[in-house]
């Protein structure tokens, strides 16, 4: 069976998945966006209200559409391919929000096979910076950790922490995980 090239970073916001996604994206692998940076940027853009704060579900809506359309973009590929979230995000965000979740959200998390291995970044004050599309205080950002450990536990992936360390050090140590698994990066 094929191993699914798709791995997710996840855990709460500010705990540095992007600028991991950044230093792999300059090392020449191929890394999935963040569909909730691209929605919040779409929707100011456009005046909509697909807005974690203005309409939290028609947010997490929007952001389970663009992940499916990465997911399918992306799972094809013989290569690795790191993803900024998943859709499984989209369900740890509806529990995080007392949102209603849709058997067909739930459909998605499971149809949406990532790779087995997710790679999970925990909470970390010390670089935790609020931005245009991040508003959330820094307690909300240990509570989405708790939230999303706990949804991809539930859905049965298996979680690998990343410590606290410089962005390069994380970056080869995601890589030697991967390699020493088998994984062929190039």
């Amino acid at each position: 069976m094929k191993q699914n090239p798709c791995y997710v970073f996840t855990g709460g916001p500010g705990s540095g998945k992007s600028s991991v996604i950044t230093e792999l994206k300059a090392l020449g692998y191929t890394c999935a966006p963040e569909s909730g940076r691209a929605v919040i940027q779409q929707q100011v853009e456009q005046g909509g209200d697909a807005l974690p704060w203005a309409n939290k579900s028609a947010f997490r809506d929007a952001m389970v559409a663009e992940d499916r359309q990465l997911y399918v973009m992306y799972s094809s590929s013989n290569k690795p391919v790191f993803f900024d979230r998943g859709i499984i995000d989209s369900y740890g965000y509806s529990i995080l929000e007392s949102l209603p979740v849709s058997e067909a959200l739930l459909d998605s998390c499971r149809d949406s096979q990532y790779a087995q291995k997710v790679f999970i970044f925990p909470p970390w004050e010390d670089i935790y910076t609020n931005d245009a599309e991040r508003k959330q205080d820094f307690a909300e950002a240990v509570r989405t950790y708790n939230v999303m450990q706990s949804v991809y536990l539930e859905l049965g992936y298996q979680l690998v922490e990343v410590s606290k360390l410089p962005v390069q050090s994380r970056v080869e140590f995601i890589l030697s995980h991967l390699s020493s698994d088998g994984i062929r990066l190039n």
